[in-house]
């Protein structure tokens, strides 16, 4: 019904029954259980409620039912019929439609439409209760200090949890439907006078062409029409799960995608660097989170280069200083050193995997038993030298270490082509292929915006906040990479 123009719209008859019928040979009312239909006659007139079970609040229902049925017992002037019935439905929000397919598209949201006896129009009640969970902390982005709050599969109560947070008549929310089919509800998030306005509106025209059945995915769905990653493996936008995160992104002049029944809000445009920086670094002392944000570089940076440097220096002992030449092998297995690099690596990969599909309460028991027992039986039956597991175990806690989920995999993936580089090409291998790693990030942009800003193209004031987390007083100035209207955060 979406594909039709408006002109091919069905318009809302005054005759009820012929309402109905539509209702039963296109939406399958008297067929879908949850769909339904509630008859009343107020002064002489009939009423007809549409409505779907599981998506609407009864109680709301039955208040409006009530105000509405109360008419006959005080109303006897049947000429202001209208205009007494929508008086009296006790809801803030009552709006009036002219077509049978904004109906439709009303009641299978979880509003409920009211169709009267001769009018060309329906009233739209807003009752929505939608299932789901009450806000909790991440699991993906926790804090030891902070806000506990953060973002359900409920899109009104996401967008209310950033409102909270900034409440400026200057925030806009611009909803609408994506997919034919499932009609998801999608809203664009910015600050008017903050957020490029060329940057709304591409967004804005990316998203109305989505043309697709349904997003049951989410915002993963939407993130692949928007930014047209294809098999680049690095992310193009940033998830995050916490509306303080979002809120400040916000004020930045970034432009939010919020997707019902998604619990995590897209913040575009994005670099690398907004990867790697998490709420913690922000919620502690300046001096501490530039010492935490050290430390998650360094993290990064192993999970990238430790492995593939140090399978250099197993196959060219040469090129190790004397003093730290023990850093190699002390000893030599059946098994070449990069099959097992690789056979640990992916062990951790399984393990990861499996700690996802393992309940809870069992996943610390598979944990122990995995280091415990697979790694020191795999080292003492001569599968695994000591150090691959080391040096594995310490690339893979850098992997855990960085904030997106997302950069990490792709990190992964940069290390595991870096290994194959330097066993083929040895030393060759790792220089070409460190500088093809970064020409290729170089290379990416999303929407526009160069990835590796501001170290490329170079931006010294911008650099210098990534590596220092900078008071909040003296971070007076906008990124400029997203070409905010008002470059200043705070006024003289």
């Amino acid at each position: 019904m979406t594909t039709q123009t408006a002109e091919e719209k069905r318009p809302i008859s005054g005759n009820l029954a012929e309402n109905e019928r539509f209702f039963k040979d296109n939406v399958g009312l008297n067929t879908s259980f949850d769909l339904g239909i509630r008859k009343v006659y107020i002064l002489d007139f009939q009423v007809n409620m549409y409505f779907l079970n599981g998506l609407c609040d009864t109680n709301y229902i039955v208040e409006i039912l009530k105000k509405i049925t109360s008419i006959n017992d005080n109303e006897v002037d049947h000429t202001k019929f209208k205009e007494i019935l929508e008086n009296r439905i006790v809801n803030q929000s009552v709006q009036k439609i002219k077509t049978l397919d904004e109906v439709v598209d009303q009641v299978l949201s979880g509003l409920i439409v009211f169709l009267i006896e001769g009018s060309d129009y329906g009233l739209v009640v807003d009752v929505r209760s939608y299932p789901g969970r009450q806000p909790a902390e991440p699991d993906t982005e926790k804090i030891v200090r902070g806000a506990r709050d953060g973002f359900v599969e409920n899109i009104i109560v996401n967008t209310g949890l950033i409102r909270r947070r900034i409440r400026d008549e200057r925030l806009r929310y611009k909803m609408m439907k994506i997919g034919e089919r499932s009609k998801t509800d999608v809203c664009v998030a910015y600050i008017e006078d903050v957020a490029d306005p060329g940057l709304v509106e591409t967004i804005n025209k990316e998203l109305e062409t989505i043309k697709i059945d349904g997003i049951t995915m989410a915002d993963k769905s939407v993130e692949e029409f928007l930014v047209k990653q294809g098999y680049n493996p690095y992310p193009l936008v940033r998830y995050t799960e916490r509306p303080d995160v979002a809120a400040n992104h916000l004020l930045e002049g970034h432009v939010l995608i919020i997707v019902d029944t998604s619990p995590s809000v897209i913040i575009t445009p994005t670099t690398f660097f907004h990867h790697v920086q998490h709420a913690e670094e922000y919620r502690q002392a300046p001096a501490v989170g530039t010492f935490l944000r050290w430390v998650r570089f360094l993290g990064i940076g192993a999970s990238i280069f430790l492995l593939p440097l140090w399978f250099l220096f197993v196959l060219e002992p040469s090129l190790l200083p004397e003093k730290i030449a023990y850093i190699g092998p002390a000893e030599q297995k059946n098994i070449p050193i990069v099959v097992q690099i690789f056979l640990a690596d992916f062990g951790l990969e399984f393990l990861r995997m499996a700690a996802i599909h393992t309940p809870t309460s069992l996943s610390t028991a598979m944990g122990l038993i995995a280091a415990a027992l697979i790694g020191q039986i795999a080292i003492d039956v001569g599968m695994f030298v000591p150090e691959v597991i080391l040096y594995v175990a310490v690339a893979g806690i850098g992997t855990f270490a960085t904030p997106s989920y997302e950069l990490s995999v792709a990190n992964k993936i940069a290390r595991l082509v870096l290994l194959v580089a330097v066993a083929v090409f040895k030393q060759e291998g790792l220089i070409i292929g460190c500088t093809l790693f970064l020409l290729f990030l170089v290379s990416i942009r999303s929407l526009n915006t160069p990835y590796l800003w501001p170290f490329l193209p170079f931006n010294a004031k911008a650099l210098w906040q990534i590596i220092i987390r900078t008071t909040v007083p003296g971070a007076k100035l906008r990124p400029s990479i997203v070409h905010p209207q008002n470059v200043k955060k705070q006024s003289n």
